[in-house]
C-alpha cells in the first residue's frame, strides 16, 4: 500500500487535525505525519501551495488526496476494513455516524467561543448560552451512547459504542476544551467517558507533540 501522509497544524490548537490524527494513531493505521505552523506570517502562503482546500488536515495517498476530517477518516475506514472503525452492528453505526455528523456540522458555539488550546486546563471559562446548549446537548449524546453501549453490554467496551471508532475521534476535540475551559457539569456516564479518552495512548502521544510544538516556538 502507497505510503500515507497525513498533513496537520499545530498539535496545540488544530482541533480538525486533531481528529484523523487520533483516529489513525489510536487505530494503529501507520502513517507519516507532515506539520504546517499556523497563525505564522507564512502560513496562509503554505497552505495555498500545499492544501487542496487552503486548510489543514489533508491526507495524501499516492495521486489521492482527501481533505475534510472526517472525510479522511472515512477514507481509513475503506482502506482498513480490519479495523472496524465503525460499529459492525447496523444500528449502533447509523447512530455513530449521525453523532458524528451532528460533531461535524454543529455545536458552533462551543467552536467559536471555546477554541482548542490543548495544554490549558481548568481555566473556568464562564459559559454563555450557546455554549450551555452545546454542553449540555453533548452531554446527552455521550450519556445516551455509554449506557447503550456499555462495558456491560454486548460491545463490551469503554468508549461511546463499546470499541474504539470513529465516533471517538470526532468527540476527542470536545474532550479537550471540556478540560480547558472546565470544570463542566456533566453525567457520570460523560465524565468516565471523557477520563477514557484521556487515557488512550493516542491523546498522550498528542500532548507530547503539543508540548514539544509549543517549547520548540519558544
Amino acid at each position: 500500500m502507497t505510503d500515507l501522509t497525513l498533513t496537520i497544524g499545530d498539535k496545540n490548537l488544530s482541533s480538525w487535525s486533531f481528529r484523523p490524527w487520533f483516529l489513525m494513531m489510536q487505530a494503529g493505521v501507520p502513517f507519516t505525519e507532515d506539520n504546517i505552523a499556523l497563525d505564522r506570517p507564512e502560513s496562509r502562503g503554505v497552505l495555498k501551495e500545499k492544501s487542496p482546500s487552503g486548510l489543514v488536515p489533508f491526507l495524501t495517498h499516492g495521486e489521492v488526496q482527501v481533505w475534510d476530517s472526517l472525510a479522511i477518516m472515512e477514507y481509513i475506514a475503506d482502506l482498513f476494513p480490519d479495523k472496524q472503525l465503525w460499529p459492525t452492528d447496523p444500528a449502533a453505526r447509523a447512530l455513530a455516524r449521525a453523532v458524528s455528523a451532528e460533531m461535524h456540522s454543529g455545536f458552533s458555539a462551543i467552536r467559536t467561543v471555546w477554541p482548542m488550546m490543548f495544554l490549558r486546563e481548568h481555566t473556568s471559562h464562564t459559559t454563555q448560552a450557546g455554549v450551555a446548549r452545546d454542553i449540555a446537548r453533548v452531554d446527552e449524546l455521550w450519556t445516551m451512547c455509554r449506557k447503550r453501549y456499555d462495558k456491560n453490554s454486548s460491545a463490551g467496551g469503554d468508549f461511546l459504542f463499546g470499541d474504539f471508532s470513529i465516533a471517538d475521534a470526532m468527540y476527542a476535540p470536545v474532550v479537550s476544551r471540556f478540560f480547558t475551559y472546565g470544570p463542566v457539569k456533566v453525567s457520570a456516564e460523560s465524565a468516565a467517558y471523557m477520563e477514557t479518552i484521556r487515557g488512550t495512548d493516542a491523546w498522550k502521544k498528542w500532548r507530547a507533540g503539543a508540548e514539544a510544538e509549543v517549547t520548540a516556538a519558544g
